[in-house]
């Protein structure tokens, strides 16, 4: 059985960083591209940022460029998103995805919270 488990959310202030985590257990996750949404409410959800199973190239949303990195850890089965100069409009539930083609498995959402 598939599972992803996002951790690593909470509350912090505007212009604070938070670091998330998504630990994956019952795949080959070095065969899989990661990917991390979030979704703010009354909000689609939306791409944030996408790795190769390799870690060789990464893409952004353009909010979050030059404020977010994604990488991973294919030895540990994380991949991970650090989350520097955050705004009060990052405020979403973060998922993350295991995408290989056909199969696409998600995470349950880690709130992230920012706030003064």
């Amino acid at each position: 059985q598939v599972q992803l488990v996002e951790s690593g959310g909470g509350l912090v202030q505007p212009g604070g960083s938070l670091r998330l985590s998504c630990a994956a257990s019952g795949l080959t996750f070095s065969s899989y591209g990661m990917y991390w949404y979030r979704q703010a409410p009354g909000k689609e959800r939306e791409l944030v940022a996408s790795i190769t199973s390799d870690g060789g190239s990464t893409n952004y949303a353009d909010s979050m460029k030059g404020r977010f990195t994604i990488s991973r850890d294919n030895a540990k089965n994380t991949v991970y998103l650090q989350m520097n100069s955050l705004k009060p409009e990052d405020t979403a539930v973060y998922y993350c995805k295991a995408w290989r083609w056909p199969r696409e498995y998600w995470g349950r959402g880690t709130q992230v919270t920012v706030s003064s």
